[in-house]
């Protein structure tokens, strides 16, 4: 398995900004759960979920868009990925269209208002890449900077998986890295397991990070999530365990909770046309639990995440 290439840390980029997922202090405020998700292809936008245990969702205003979508050639919002950064914000990132070398970016102090959205052109250094999906964002507080993944295809790079995926697709992960949202690190590859690879997201648990993906192979059929063990949010990456979710059905875009002493996994069963979660005490062994689950109707393939329950609370109350 190839590591990822070293990010350098100058400036120099001509990339834009994203969020990042932080930890929140859990002891000097009460928390409760945002889930940010799309429905249908992405065209209206970004849609909210709150919930108190990590298992049962209510869909906020009434399961209406909280924000358009305005940049990109599709202008989609797919994939939205929000976090609190440790500047107080809420940073999105997230899918603007299927076959764009650009991802979306906004900011919001409360979820509510919006920053003028940005579209930000991870891959426009390479003219053959297809796209640039599901971009995911960590803040790596040791080294001080927000790591922005997604996943891209650039066709001929990796020609021992060529023909393996969907079609003309052989992904693999991409990274950039910023300090201020204004200065970014140029894209280098981040994570080649050997095969088409997408939908990267970390969780911090048992007092280290774990690196979650999605194998995109095809031929033959996988299609399911895996998790390895991280060094560190830029590796290196153990060995990629076997697949977490059930046998035969097809999952992408897992994102992960810490709640209580479990770490539940979502998973958007997208073929199945269902949301579903997995759980765990030690990273190693999983129980399905999506009967214990309720999710909104039509949701697709977002971020979960820990908020104050105090502004979960006033999202609650907003009108449709």
């Amino acid at each position: 398995m190839k590591r990822r290439a070293a990010l350098s840390l100058l400036a120099g980029g001509l990339l834009g900004g994203c969020a990042a997922l932080t930890r929140p202090n859990r002891e000097t405020e009460a928390q409760a759960y945002l889930f940010a998700y799309f429905v249908g292809n992405g065209a209206d936008g970004l849609h909210l979920a709150a919930s108190t245990d990590g298992y049962r969702w209510d869909a906020l205003r009434g399961g209406s868009s909280f924000v358009a979508p305005a940049v990109g050639k599709a202008k989609l919002m797919r994939d939205p990925c929000i976090t609190r950064g440790p500047d107080g914000l809420y940073h999105m990132v997230w899918t603007s269209g299927w076959n764009e070398t650009g991802i979306g970016y906004a900011s919001s102090p409360d979820l509510v208002q919006w920053s003028a959205q940005r579209e930000l052109p991870v891959m426009a250094h390479e003219p053959d890449s297809l796209n640039a999906w599901a971009p995911e964002i960590v803040h790596d507080a040791r080294r001080g900077h927000y790591l922005i993944l997604w996943s891209s295809t650039i066709p001929g790079r990796f020609p021992l998986t060529d023909g393996a995926g969907d079609g003309k697709y052989n992904h693999r992960i991409y990274a950039t890295t910023t300090t201020d949202f204004v200065r970014f690190t140029p894209t280098a590859l981040f994570y080649d397991p050997g095969f088409s690879v997408i939908d990267a997201t970390f969780v911090r648990a048992l007092g280290r990070d774990w690196l979650l993906v999605k194998d995109e192979t095809r031929h033959p059929p996988r299609k399911h999530l895996r998790v390895a063990a991280a060094g560190g949010l830029d590796g290196p990456f153990g060995a990629l365990g076997a697949p977490i979710t059930p046998p035969g059905l097809w999952t992408e875009g897992p994102s992960a909770l810490q709640a209580g002493d479990e770490v539940i996994v979502y998973y958007d069963a997208y073929t199945s046309g269902h949301y579903g979660a997995l759980r765990s005490r030690d990273m190693l062994h999983w129980e399905d639990v999506s009967q214990r689950t309720r999710f909104p109707q039509r949701m697709r393939h977002g971020t979960a995440f820990a908020a104050p329950a105090s502004l979960v609370d006033r999202l609650r109350a907003l009108a449709p």
